[in-house]
């Protein structure tokens, strides 16, 4: 699934970038409708359809800017972790997969996927439900379609949008998600949704929206078509030997485990690479960080949102789930990122500095980047606005 971005991350991380395009004349957004309604026809959509979701919609140019501003990209590997695999999202992922068991058996039993990774998608794309995104799709989608990069991307996501309300699998107002396009419990982008959603809980209809038998579904659909293989783990972490090259590895660069052993990497607790498995490393912060033997599981994974810190994430948080703990081998920075509790700390002391941040929530929004600024300005740091454990240490210093 081509996406580009995690909503739950991009709420609590992305800075609200400037919109390039914001002065951009509604009549140019006019023009583009009207030029792409042939287009809409030949695929699928027809003249009412396209008319009634069109013919007042106005432009939402604040989706433009998020192109440039993808958190899977732009952010430190440490605080993005930090953030989507923190003890909240294990505890509440614990909830869920105890509440689920029958369901989560009946997915794994008809699509070869463990529990834990399902319900590890689900944490870090929607936070368990509680996130779906508040963004009308067809209105993103069709201002992304019309302005910006990746147009072509983004009309065929948008015709799918417009194909799923003129068959009525949803109402218009319920077709709400993240700033791309993606929706539900598991953030299907609407051509995936037509593609690989199905119909779980029996009612006749794929809703990835209100039924969660469905959503988790789907997501098992979707790795399994991907190449997920039950009988192989996604990974794992590994100790790299001193002065090994990783230049020119990675997880397409596939090895035999008898090829990884014989350049002496071994597991991390020492214990040697399984021969029998087909290996990739993984370096998200160069050798001097945690590193780590990638199967053709983190592969359909990856496919899930292109990124290869989103990918680590489903599958650190899945291992967690299952009872695993932090990666052994420390992130190469002195200065790691926030967990949402601490995200929460850190806002409640800049409102007692008497700080604009709104609410505190652990979103770390302009407002607060703005306080985090004025306070590294104060300290005598370079103003980033990235807040990280220095400073929450700093503020709780006075």
């Amino acid at each position: 699934m081509q996406r580009l971005s995690t909503l739950c991350f991009t709420a609590a991380l992305a800075t609200l970038a400037a919109p390039a395009f914001a002065q951009t004349n509604d009549s140019d957004f006019r023009q583009c409708l009207n030029g792409l309604r042939p287009t809409a026809q030949a695929n699928g959509v027809n003249e009412t359809t396209y008319r009634a979701h069109t013919d007042t919609l106005q432009p939402m140019m604040s989706v433009i800017g998020n192109l440039d501003a993808q958190p899977e990209f732009k952010t430190p590997i440490w605080d993005y972790l930090t953030v989507l695999v923190d003890p909240q999202r294990v505890d509440e992922g614990a909830q869920r997969l105890q509440a689920n068991t029958e369901l989560l058996q009946r997915v794994q039993q008809r699509y070869g996927v463990d529990p834990a990774t399902v319900v590890a998608v689900w944490g870090v794309e929607s936070n368990y439900g509680q996130g779906f995104g508040k963004t009308p799709i067809v209105q993103s989608l069709a201002t992304l379609s019309c302005f910006g990069r990746r147009q072509a991307y983004f009309r065929t996501e948008f015709y799918s949008a417009l194909r799923l309300l003129q068959a009525g699998h949803f109402p218009p107002e319920r077709l709400q998600g993240s700033w791309a396009g993606a929706f539900g419990h598991t953030q299907f982008m609407p051509s995936t949704y037509e593609r690989l959603a199905v119909d779980f809980d029996g009612d006749g209809r794929a809703d990835l929206i209100d039924s969660i038998p469905d959503a988790l579904a789907s997501t098992a659909n979707f790795l399994q078509r991907a190449g997920w293989r039950n009988d192989l783990p996604w990974g794992f972490e590994v100790k790299l030997p001193e002065g090994m090259s990783v230049l020119g590895e990675g997880r397409r660069t596939k090895r035999p485990g008898t090829e990884w052993a014989a350049r002496g990497v071994t597991r991390i607790d020492g214990t040697p690479v399984p021969p029998e498995l087909s290996l990739g490393l993984l370096t998200p912060a160069g050798a001097k960080g945690p590193a780590f033997l990638v199967t053709r599981n983190f592969d359909a994974i990856y496919s899930y949102n292109a990124a290869e810190s989103y990918g680590l994430a489903i599958a650190h948080l899945a291992d967690r789930l299952r009872g695993g703990g932090p990666f052994v081998t420390p992130w190469p920075t002195d200065d790691l990122g926030l967990t949402r509790a601490e995200r929460r700390e850190l806002q409640t002391l800049l409102l007692a500095r008497g700080h604009d941040i709104g609410e505190v929530d652990g979103l770390l929004g302009e407002k607060t980047r703005t306080a985090v600024r004025a306070e590294q300005t104060r300290l005598g740091w370079e103003a980033n606005g990235r807040a990280g454990q220095k400073l929450l240490k700093a503020l709780r210093g006075g």
